[in-house]
């Protein structure tokens, strides 16, 4: 089961899964109920998305599906961990921890992993968790500030529509602007992200915290 607040990421990945062989009960983007959703459907791996994985409380859906579904093995997708977030989502309860834009034989690794019973997460991961602690830097290159600063509020917005698998018809819709402002937004957020496609867009905002950053914005 995968379940992440961006539409788009959870169903291109469960697309990718069940292309190779596995079967997916459900790909879900619930706003809200992440846990009641996969304590419902009892799956054997879920795979739970989350953008700011340092953030207090961000994995109090991971402590209730273990506390009630403990035969459950969570696998949290999220952006460049910080040793803190690491540590927040196996202190919850988690299984592993899986990068965002991690490729797809990555995330069947953390699968079967997890499924044994095992701690699913990449030792390149680790090492720099590690690195981070013993050497920790002054002031860290924020990436996904950085981006978020090519955009324009506006474009932010489109971002995160995108994120959530709008197409141009449903942006201009919901910013109330016509569709061919709407795919003039667009191109320049492909642009400025410098990136080729939608996908590649809502994959590299999750990766870096851009998309956490730009739906703040937008709210």
């Amino acid at each position: 089961m995968v379940v992440d607040d961006h539409r788009l990421h959870a169903e291109a990945l469960a697309s990718a899964l069940k292309l190779r062989g596995h079967r997916v009960l459900a790909a879900a983007a619930p706003a809200a109920g992440a846990a009641d959703l996969v304590i419902s459907r009892a799956p054997e791996v879920c795979l739970l998305g989350t953008a700011t994985p340092a953030e207090p409380g961000m994995f109090e859906p991971v402590v209730r599906i273990k506390r009630e579904r403990p035969q459950i093995a969570v696998v949290v997708l999220g952006p460049v961990p910080s040793p803190r977030g690491i540590a927040a989502a196996f202190a919850a309860g988690a299984s592993g921890y899986v990068r965002h834009d991690e490729r797809i034989e990555g995330v069947e690794r953390a699968i079967t992993k997890a499924r044994a019973g095992e701690a699913a997460v990449a030792p390149q991961l680790l090492q720099g968790a590690f690195g981070e602690l013993l050497n920790p830097s002054d002031q860290a290159d924020d990436e996904g500030q950085r981006l978020l600063r090519l955009l324009t509020p506006r474009e932010a917005e489109v971002l995160v529509r995108i994120a959530e698998g709008e197409d141009t018809r449903l942006i201009a819709a919901g910013m109330g602007i016509a569709p061919s402002t709407a795919r003039t937004h667009v191109q320049r957020v492909l642009m400025k992200l410098g990136v080729g496609s939608r996908l590649e867009a809502a994959a590299l905002a999750a990766r870096t915290g851009l998309l956490d950053r730009a739906s703040r914005r937008r709210g």
